[in-house]
């Protein structure tokens, strides 16, 4: 944990896993509703709009982009060939286990063992591992202080694509549709709706995002106590939540699409409940009461590839059916069995998630 009171650097803030944790903990919930109904919260808005349920994904986004800044400042940012290796391989393995995912979701679906052309090339994982590539290459090359400049001039080019070429349309003319399925074929994409919400062009403002989340990084890194960082970033939280409203006028905040305003007003609740966290448990010390949250933040993608896995299976064996089945019968209203369900598979992972943090085991990906 870091001294509080005198500004110097030590471990990274207790409160970053607990974040991360919570952002996990509402993956795994929002990802595996029990039936056809929820609660508004937990859906994805329909277009444009926001809810709960649109922050968790890139709450990660922004959390990986601080301790990328994190990670590669131990050895100065110097772009050696191990760190290369080490960022490539990274990227790979995350690469290849959401491809792996979504072949083995085909094949409890009924697809060939064989069948990779139904294979979906996009998703959480593809953007998350292009997004980690992309900014970890970038910074190694390029000064701390261009990352800003950068993040901005990629927000400016996707918005003015997004209102030159029907980005806010949500059909096929839409200009993500149309770059997924020019470098793609449809049986590639996410087909449940005309924009892939992981799309090809969309990764662009997603590695702004990240960027920002870095940016972060620095400014949490710095030699001032820290009260005067958490009040820096809460201040930073402002300008970009105060800047996504202004924008909204005419880039509306947008989820499926990752409108630029999007990116501002996300990055900003993320950075204020981080500052927030971070006062309760890295000043005042109320951590302890935060331990289940922290279990899932310190093992993030090995629970969260779990519950993906563990969904897939419960699907196709029959089994999501029979215990939302139990549920229902016991609780009339459908979205609070729903919700009850998908409350407990996460409860569900959380076994393997207090037995690996009480154990100190940290399953990296």
């Amino acid at each position: 944990m870091e001294k509080s009171q005198n500004g110097t650097k030590g471990k990274r803030l207790t409160a970053l896993d607990v974040m991360r944790g919570i952002t996990i903990v509402g993956m795994i919930i929002v990802n595996n509703s029990g039936g056809s109904e929820s609660y508004a919260a937990l859906r994805h808005s329909d277009w444009n709009g926001l809810t709960p349920c649109d922050l968790v994904f890139p709450f990660f986004l922004f959390i990986m982009g601080i301790t990328t800044y994190l990670s590669l400042a131990k050895n100065g940012f110097r772009a050696g060939s191990g760190t290369i290796r080490k960022i490539l391989r990274r990227t790979l393995i995350i690469l290849l286990i959401c491809w792996g995912l979504h072949w083995f979701d085909n094949l409890c679906s009924g697809r060939g063992f064989f069948d990779f052309g139904h294979l979906r090339l996009t998703g959480v994982l593809t953007r998350i591992a292009l997004c980690y590539c992309t900014v970890s290459l970038l910074v190694l090359y390029i000064s701390r202080r261009a990352m800003a400049c950068i993040a901005a001039v990629l927000l400016a080019l996707y918005g003015a694509a997004l209102l030159i070429f029907n980005g806010y349309c949500n059909d096929l003319t839409n200009v993500n549709a149309i770059v997924d399925r020019a470098l793609m074929s449809v049986d590639h994409l996410y087909t449940k709706r005309p924009v892939d919400p992981e799309g090809l062009l969309g990764t662009i403002p997603a590695i702004a995002h990240t960027i920002i989340g870095f940016c972060c990084g620095a400014m949490l890194r710095s030699d001032r106590p820290l009260a005067e960082r958490l009040l820096a970033l809460m201040v930073a939280a402002t300008v970009m939540m105060t800047a996504a409203y202004l924008l909204s006028g005419i880039m509306p905040v947008n989820k499926r699409v990752w409108s630029p305003s999007y990116v501002l007003v996300s990055c900003g609740m993320a950075a204020a409940m981080l500052a927030t966290l971070s006062w309760f448990i890295d000043i005042k010390g109320y951590g302890r009461h935060f331990e289940f949250f922290r279990a899932f933040g310190v093992n993030p993608l090995f629970l969260y590839v779990g519950s993906e896995a563990l969904a897939v299976i419960i699907g196709s064996t029959g089994t999501k059916a029979a215990a939302y089945g139990a549920i229902a019968s016991v609780v009339p209203d459908a979205c609070l069995a729903s919700a009850i369900y998908s409350v407990g598979l996460m409860l569900l992972m959380g076994i393997p998630a207090i037995a690996l943090y009480r154990r100190k085991i940290y399953i990296k990906i």
